[in-house]
């Protein structure tokens, strides 16, 4: 099944490989450079299927530091479609970015919080900062919410008119949307916070309006924190019932990860461990899922697919270490991958 064709909207993965967006570092006023054009143009010369751009910042204070990627403004957006132009022409991977904010857990550098001269005010749905030790979060005003929604609206016109085949809305790790999904993070007492119908609102509300700028070449994941590993927190329930909405909402995936929006909490790290949560969400909710966290193995990855536990493989670090493990795989399966046309002399067929 890994190099089954599957498709979101009119949009066709040639297959289920897909390198899942992580964050680089490397940006100044959030803009992509060179490096991040040889580091995802080289990771579709190794037959992914879907390249996953890192998260990028709606707003200057959307970002988790000062060097992450932005697409608040169409400089940026320029800069990320000779990106996506490469992809398209020189392979048959098809490219997407996941657009985000991060809340309170921005204005950092090596995991520390930064002061507000070197970085920003963060902001929440509440007044409660990640670590005790940070600046209590600004509260988000009811209209600076509504601001937010615009800012996921415009960041998905400028990704579009890149030509991104795939947006990702994240929804999970701790940052802003998922920080109004939690009971822990979010306390408040209007439409935005109480019940779980009021904490999902405001991804229900950015789903909606990004499904504005969206047609059908364009498809819509989301990714979510499966469970946050937190007693009377986020859970596995909650991803479920919160998926049944998001597929009537028009989301094609719901990309399932987890953790990242309690403090010090201890996550059971091992192959796979998120595989559970992607494959709940997927069966119970019935829509397409994306398995991610620590999937290192071409013969782990199609056991997966077999199992009905995901629709799409998400790989992270393994990625990084090898930008060709699809083709690779592909070798192993004896399955047909792209392969650039400029390397064929290197070609093996067993």
């Amino acid at each position: 099944m890994l190099y089954t064709p599957i498709k979101f909207r009119n949009v066709e993965l040639k297959n289920r490989w897909v390198m899942s967006p992580m964050c680089m570092y490397s940006c100044e006023n959030g803009m992509a450079n060179d490096f991040h054009y040889v580091h995802y143009g080289s990771r579709s010369q190794g037959g992914t299927g879907l390249i996953m751009v890192e998260a990028t910042g709606v707003e200057p204070r959307g970002r988790i530091t000062n060097h992450c990627m932005g697409i608040w403004n169409d400089e940026q957006a320029e800069k990320l479609q000779k990106i996506v132009e490469f992809v398209h022409q020189n392979s048959d991977s098809k490219i997407g970015i996941q657009i985000a904010h991060a809340g309170r857990k921005g204005s950092t550098w090596n995991n520390l919080q930064i002061s507000v001269e070197e970085g920003w005010e963060t902001v929440a749905p509440s007044p409660i900062p990640y670590h005790p030790t940070e600046r209590i979060p600004h509260v988000l005003t009811v209209e600076e919410i509504k601001e937010q929604v615009q800012n996921f609206k415009e960041a998905a016109r400028r990704a579009v008119k890149a030509g991104f085949d795939v947006i990702e809305i994240h929804g999970a790790h701790g940052y802003l949307v998922h920080q109004f999904l939690s009971p822990l993070s979010n306390i408040r007492t209007d439409e935005y916070g109480g019940s779980f119908e009021n904490r999902i609102r405001f991804l229900l509300e950015i789903v909606d309006a990004v499904n504005e700028e969206l047609n059908e070449n364009v498809a819509l994941f989301v990714r979510i924190s499966g469970t946050e590993y937190a007693e009377n927190g986020w859970d596995i329930e909650s991803s479920v019932e919160l998926a049944k909405i998001l597929k009537n909402h028009s989301v094609d995936l719901v990309d399932v990860s987890s953790g990242g929006n309690i403090h010090g909490v201890k996550i059971p790290l091992f192959d796979g461990y998120q595989v559970p949560l992607s494959s709940q969400v997927r069966n119970e909710a019935e829509i397409k899922t994306g398995a991610v966290g620590l999937i290192k193995k071409v013969e782990h990855a199609e056991e997966i697919l077999q199992k009905g536990d995901a629709d799409l493989i998400f790989i992270a670090r393994e990625i990084l270490r090898n930008p060709y493990i699809a083709v690779q795989g592909s070798f192993e399966m004896k399955e047909e991958c792209f392969f650039p046309h400029q390397y064929l002399r290197a070609k093996i067929s067993s």
